[in-house]
C-alpha cells in the first residue's frame, strides 16, 4: 500500500540555518514518502541548500482529495507569534513598516495574522488539524519542537498552541523545560533530541564534498593550525559588545594559535548581519580573521565540522558541533539572561555534566581554553547517543 502523502511544515520559509537543516533531516528520514515542504510563505532556496516550500494554501492541490500527514519539522515553533513571523518573513524593505504596525497586531491579533501570514492563529507555526481548509489531515505530528518561554506569552496565544498540540497524534519536544511546561498544561510529550543531531550521520558525504569548495580551501590555507567557527546575531552589533568580543577573540587567536572565521547562521531579519561581522573583523588583525560569506547550509556545516571549536549564539550551530563531537560554546548577549533560554534548556537536557553551556562575551577566551581541553571521547559518546536516540524516537513516528 502506498504511503500517505506527507507535508513537512516549519519555519524554513526564511533563511535560518537551523530551520533549513532540520527540514532536510526530516525529509531524509522519510525516503519513501511523497513529500511536500510548506511554510507560511513560498520559498525558493536560491542555492542555499534549503528545500523549496509552498504556502499553506497550496497543500490542498498537493493532497488532491487524499488524506495527508503533517509533520512539524522542529525548532522553537511554539513561541513564535504571528507578528514576529511576519517580520522575519518580510523582504528587508517591508520590515520597518511591519515593525511600525505592531500596534495593529496588538489591537486585533487574529485579523492581523490572517492578513499577513494566512492563518488566524496567534501561533502560526503550530498548526492544528483544522487549520488547513479543504485538507483532511490523517495524522498530525510535532517533531522535537521547543517552547521554553511559553509561560511568558499572551494567554490567547498559549491557548492556540495548546489547542494545536491537543489535536495532534504525536508530540515530541527537544528539551526538558518545554516538556515540563506542556505537562503542567495536560499535554504529554516525548523527549527527543533536535533533528540536527543527525547531521553527520545522514549528510556526512554531502558535507565532505562541500568542504572541498574554494571558500573552505581558502580558510584551511589561511589557518593551517585550525580555526574557531564564530557566529552571533545582529543584536551583538553595538560598539561596546564588538569591542568585548574582539578583545576575547584576540586572546583566543594569540594564546591558542587559532584563526577566527565569522559566519552567518541566518540572514532573515533579526538574525545575523554581514556588516556587523565586517565591523568586528576590522577590530582584529587581518591575518587573524576571515569573514565567511556563504549562506549555503552545507557550506556552513562543513565550516563547523572542520573547525577546532564552535562559538556562537545559534543553538543549531552548537547542535551541529555536537553531531561532529567538537567543543562548543554558546555566547549570550550581555543584556540578556540566558538561564531560561532555549540554549540553556538544551544544554541541561542533553550535554554531559561539566561542559560549558553559555557564556558572557567577556568570558569567552577562558571558556574556549577550557572546552578545547575536553575529553574527546566524551564528546563522541554524546554525538553517538543523541543520533541513536533521535533515530529510535523518529522511528516510532514514521512507523505510525
Amino acid at each position: 500500500m502506498a504511503a500517505t502523502p506527507t507535508v513537512i511544515f516549519g519555519a524554513f520559509d526564511r533563511h535560518n540555518f537551523g530551520d533549513l537543516l532540520i527540514a532536510q533531516v526530516v525529509a531524509r528520514m522519510l525516503p519513501r514518502h511523497e513529500l511536500l515542504f510548506a511554510g507560511l510563505a513560498a520559498r525558493d532556496p536560491h542555492g542555499d541548500g534549503g528545500p523549496p516550500a509552498v504556502t499553506l494554501a497550496r497543500i490542498a492541490a498537493f493532497a488532491h482529495g487524499r488524506a495527508v500527514n503533517v509533520i512539524h519539522a522542529g525548532g522553537e515553533l511554539l513561541t513564535c507569534n504571528a507578528w514576529e513571523a511576519a517580520v522575519m518573513l518580510a523582504p528587508p524593505q517591508r520590515v520597518p513598516a511591519l515593525i511600525a504596525a505592531e500596534g495593529e497586531w496588538l489591537r486585533d491579533g487574529r485579523a492581523w495574522a490572517q492578513k499577513h501570514v494566512g492563518v488566524t492563529s496567534l501561533a502560526p507555526y503550530a498548526l492544528s488539524k483544522t487549520a488547513l481548509p479543504g485538507v483532511r489531515v490523517k495524522r498530525l505530528s510535532f517533531n522535537a519542537v521547543g517552547g521554553v518561554d511559553l509561560d511568558t506569552h499572551d494567554a490567547q496565544m498559549g491557548a492556540d498552541v495548546l489547542a494545536a498540540l491537543r489535536s495532534a497524534d504525536w508530540v515530541s519536544v527537544r528539551d526538558c523545560r518545554t516538556q515540563a511546561l506542556l505537562a503542567e498544561r495536560g499535554v504529554e510529550a516525548r523527549l527527543i533530541p533536535d533533528p540536527a543531531a543527525m547531521t553527520a550521520v545522514l549528510f556526512g558525504t554531502t558535507i565532505r564534498r562541500h568542504a572541498a569548495n574554494l571558500a573552505l580551501h581558502g580558510v584551511r590555507r589561511a589557518f593551517p593550525q585550525g580555526y574557531a567557527a564564530v557566529q552571533f546575531s545582529a543584536d551583538f552589533g553595538d560598539d561596546a559588545t564588538l569591542d568585548m568580543l574582539a578583545a576575547q577573540l584576540e586572546r583566543v587567536a594569540h594564546t591558542r594559535g587559532l584563526g577566527i572565521v565569522l559566519f552567518r547562521a541566518g540572514a532573515a531579519p533579526w538574525h545575523d548581519d554581514l556588516a556587523v561581522y565586517e565591523r568586528l573583523a576590522t577590530r582584529l588583525r587581518a591575518d587573524q580573521v576571515r569573514v565567511f560569506a556563504s549562506l549555503n547550509i552545507w557550506d556552513i556545516c562543513a565550516l563547523i565540522a572542520g573547525s577546532r571549536i564552535y562559538c556562537g549564539s545559534s543553538l543549531h550551530g552548537r547542535i551541529v558541533a555536537m553531531a561532529y563531537a567538537l567543543p562548543r560554546i554558546n555566547i549570550s548577549h550581555p543584556d540578556h539572561s540566558f538561564e531560561r533560554s532555549k540554549h540553556a534548556a538544551y544544554v541541561r537536557t542533553w550535554e554531559a555534566a561539566g561542559l560549558v553551556g553559555i557564556v558572557h562575551p567577556g568570558n569567552l577566551a577562558d571558556a574556549v581554553a577550557g572546552e578545547l581541553a575536553t575529553d574527546r571521547e566524551t564528546l563522541r559518546e554524546t554525538a553517538l547517543a543523541l543520533a541513536r536516540r533521535y533515530r529510535m524516537e523518529f522511528g516510532t513516528l514514521s512507523a505510525a
